[in-house]
């Protein structure tokens, strides 16, 4: 799976928001562009940059979890949770 340095990654991505660097993470997952497609890690970041206040993202996360099982998104929502609390 891959990792980002995420003050990097924002300082990188031409002054977006949190929740947009967030959301394109969540693509770059569902989509399988640079890494494998990871829906329950699509999921994930498409959460927190909804929680964050991407409407955008909280559309997608609502497309995607109609393509997944409870049990992933059980985890997607159970790892985003945990980002959370520690950030």
């Amino acid at each position: 799976m891959a990792r980002f340095d995420m003050n990097t990654m924002e300082a990188s991505m031409g002054g977006e928001t949190r929740a947009d660097t967030f959301c394109t993470m969540g693509l770059m997952y569902a989509t399988g562009r640079g890494c494998e497609i990871d829906l329950v890690s699509a999921h994930k970041w498409l959460n927190i940059a909804a929680i964050k206040g991407s409407e955008r993202a909280a559309h997608l996360r609502a497309e995607l979890s109609r393509s997944m099982s409870k049990s992933e998104l059980a985890t997607a929502l159970r790892a985003a949770r945990e980002w959370m609390t520690m950030h």
